[in-house]
């Protein structure tokens, strides 16, 4: 196990899903691992789920958005000039510690987007090089569904049996089952019995706060776990500053960072991993510069920080007379649907969404945002004050159920990640200005849908519905900004995650993304993660890692 001073056989930058399999393969490989987080530990008695104030907390310090929760670890963000806030934790176990728990992989066409429908670019590998690798990770992250989506190529069943859809989702799949539109039960990546060390789902439904019952899957609760005892070394509260490049060399041979004294420390390694997601990630390499790399370590394509994607959202409520219980979780899908997922150019636009049936939460969360700008449908605020707040919640807490839309937008250059020319983190380290403008293909695809899934909604006999068809506060999935691919013009990696430019920089985030699908990408981004280490576990020994 290598001690700060030493040199480390691998240093992982980043402890989310895709850093938390990575060291997991590696150090079982028998290769010395340091992972760097900028977050500390959390402990699942310290989320807010089963707490009394829980709601209140989730809308300030168990916010999903740094720049609203504004804790000392997060980084801020300049957002004034993108559509969507961008949501994410610094914690061991990243974003996945607050994250909902949907389990939904990409579609075998969501790799060959140009081929099929001439846009974007394909990937270098297609679904099926990466399928073995789904099934390996489904097995580590406790997964409970129903084998057989039609949706999907025929694979291998889940570790857990399916967690009950509940009234809410029984009655989001009448009004599908009415049109004769497609839903499954849905996916979570939580068990429904006891599994791996982890207690099964309670259903307390406040996935996306932290599991107090340490139910949901979650990096810090198993992978970094198993990967301790072949001698993995996390150090967490550590910010990194910059990559160190060695020009003399041509190899990066570790990284500055900050630890949670203030102090400035060194992690020399002979391969360096980034899974800081895709903002941090290009964050770190347009701060890390050399001579060779003026402009920002393996830069030379000029397409780091570009083609941001960050999967407009829509939500479409349903309010219905009878009481769906649909307090109960989890917060991930009860059900979901491919129904408009493939292009069809007789709706204006390309591409498509998967929808996610979700309950209605609590109190707070089912009352649609009285007032606000973001749903239509619910009045003034006056209409909804006092006794009529009380009518309002008896007539929704319980009784409301959503579709939650996750539409692809295609990568596009002028969507990107900056170095803000002012803003600094707490430590000082430049941060990160986003610029991201909704597409008008992106735009049209949500309001499309926004009318689909509204109009299940009056098939299954929703008495009213609110409809969001863009949210502001939705950016949970960060893709696209160190793209892989063929040529080192028009990529920042190969294939495998290795940087064109430097021979022992990898980069195994969702910044390594092509193109974003209309899915959920966690199950996608720990397959591709674990293809890429078992990669990297078979060539290290060649200095070049081709």
């Amino acid at each position: 196990m290598a001690r700060a001073d030493q040199e480390a056989d691998v240093l992982i930058i980043g402890s989310g899903p895709s850093g938390a399999v990575t060291a997991k393969l590696l150090t079982e490989a028998g290769m010395s691992v340091v992972t760097l987080e900028q977050g500390t530990w959390f402990d699942p008695g310290d989320y807010p789920g089963d707490k009394k104030e829980f709601e209140l907390a989730a809308g300030k310090q168990w916010h999903p958005a740094p720049n609203v929760r504004d804790r000392e670890r997060d980084y801020p963000i300049n957002t004034s000039e993108s559509d969507v806030e961008p949501l994410m934790q610094s914690a061991v176990g990243g974003s996945a510690t607050i994250w909902a728990g949907h389990w939904v992989p990409f579609l075998p066409s969501d790799f060959k987007v140009r081929s099929l429908d001439g846009v974007a670019v394909d990937w270098p590998f297609d679904y099926y090089e990466v399928l073995p690798h789904l099934e390996a990770v489904e097995k580590l992250v406790s997964s409970s569904g129903t084998r057989g989506n039609p949706g999907y190529p025929e694979q291998a069943g889940y570790p857990t049996p399916q967690i009950p859809i509940g009234k809410a989702g029984m009655k989001l799949a009448e009004g599908m089952d009415k049109l004769g539109w497609h839903w499954w039960p849905g996916l979570n990546a939580m068990p429904s019995i006891p599994w791996q060390g982890q207690n099964p789902c309670a259903r307390r439904g406040t996935c996306m706060f932290g599991c107090p019952e340490a139910a949901k899957w979650s990096p810090d609760l198993v992978l970094f776990k198993e990967a301790k005892k072949y001698g993995h070394r996390m150090i967490a509260g550590a910010r990194v500053s910059e990559i160190i490049y060695d020009d003399n060399l041509s190899r990066v041979t570790g990284a500055v960072y900050i630890d949670q004294n203030g102090r400035e420390r060194k992690q020399m390694a002979k391969i360096v991993i980034l899974c800081a997601n895709a903002i941090g990630t290009p964050r770190i390499l347009l701060n890390s510069k050399s001579k060779r790399f003026p402009d920002g370590l393996a830069n030379s394509s000029g397409l780091v920080g570009r083609n941001l994607m960050m999967h407009p959202f829509g939500l479409v409520m349903g309010h219905f007379e009878e009481n769906l219980e649909s307090w109960y979780g989890p917060s991930g899908q009860l059900i979901n649907t491919l129904q408009f997922y493939e292009t069809d150019e007789s709706r204006g636009f390309v591409r498509g969404a998967k929808w996610g049936g979700m309950s209605g939460g609590g109190p707070l969360s089912s009352k649609g945002f009285v007032g606000s700008e973001v749903f239509s449908d619910n009045g003034r605020i006056e209409d909804h004050w006092g006794e009529n707040w009380h009518k309002m919640i008896e007539s929704k807490f319980g009784r409301t159920a959503l579709w939650a839309i996750v539409g692809e937008d295609l990568p596009e250059e002028s969507n990107r990640v900056e170095i803000d020319a002012d803003l600094v983190d707490s430590d000082g380290i430049p941060a990160p200005k986003i610029i991201y403008k909704t597409s008008e293909n992106s735009r049209r695809l949500l309001d499309f849908h926004a009318e689909r899934a509204k109009e299940s909604m009056e098939a299954a006999g929703a008495k009213s519905t609110s409809v969001a068809p863009q949210m502001r506060e939705s950016g949970w999935h960060l893709l696209g900004t160190t793209r892989m691919g063929n040529d080192p013009k028009e990529s920042v990696l190969n294939q495998y995650g290795q940087s064109h430019d430097i021979p022992n920089l990898f980069i195994f985030d969702l910044s390594a993304f092509p193109t974003g699908a209309g899915a959920n990408p966690t199950a996608t981004l720990m397959a591709v993660a674990h293809r890429q280490a078992t990669h990297l576990v078979n060539e290290a020994r060649n200095v070049e890692v081709a």
